[in-house]
């Protein structure tokens, strides 16, 4: 049987987890996550990298067939050191989805909902220079989102009050670049109204573990 690791720092990537265990219902999907050192958005990268190196190691040590990074933060920020420790491991990331939202935007205009730690990488900014540099991308504050979800204070959340900022903005796409705020898609949805588009990776990610281990297992459908 087809096994595949999942890992977040904290429930976020259980999202994930479930929709590939929906896609692929014969696979073993198994999930970690290190919710005792949440928020990985607020850490520096030093210590991002050595907690994902160790949080990891579990779904390595079960030899999973492709392990899946569902934390933008986490994979911005260490997912070429993961691929150097172990080099024969599928490691599949999850990266804000800046190129789709470009693509989609008819106002010009979209929004990157992330940690601090991720806005912050190299790796994003990379994303930024590569697919939006003809477009203006809007950072609302969200740094302590991950936190409150995490917690279960979601509710504290306001919203509507980001969502004036960014219907100023003209922002007609929304890219949810952390898998906590997966939990809150609808909510998010339902303020920006049915013009604009939120987008998150999980189907995304389901075509990317089918294509990456059709060559070297068969992958159930």
């Amino acid at each position: 049987m087809v096994k595949i690791g999942v890992f977040d720092s904290g429930i976020g990537g259980q999202s994930v987890a479930e929709k590939i265990q929906q896609i692929f219902p014969d696979t073993e999907v198994l999930f970690v996550n290190d919710s005792k050192n949440i928020p990985y958005g607020l850490k520096r990268r030093a210590e991002i990298i050595r907690l994902t190196l160790a949080a990891t190691q579990p779904l390595v040590d079960a030899k999973c067939d492709a392990i899946v990074i569902a934390c933008n933060t986490a994979t911005t920020n260490a997912i070429d050191e993961l691929r150097a420790a172990h080099p024969s491991v599928h490691f599949v990331g999850i990266e804000p989805m800046v190129k789709p939202a470009a693509r989609m935007t008819k106002t010009g205009v979209i929004a990157v909902l992330a940690t601090p730690g991720t806005l912050a990488s190299h790796r994003y900014a990379l994303l930024k220079q590569r697919w939006a540099s003809q477009i203006t991308v809007i950072e609302p504050d969200c740094s302590t989102w991950a936190d409150l979800i995490e917690h279960g204070q979601a509710d504290r959340i306001n919203i509507h009050s980001m969502m004036d900022e960014l219907h100023r903005w003209q922002v007609d796409t929304i890219v949810l670049g952390c898998t906590h705020y997966h939990w809150i898609k609808d909510r998010i949805q339902a303020a920006a109204g049915p013009r604009v588009q939120v987008l998150e990776p999980s189907d995304a990610i389901g075509a990317r573990l089918k294509d990456l281990l059709s060559t070297n297992a068969e992958l159930p459908e």
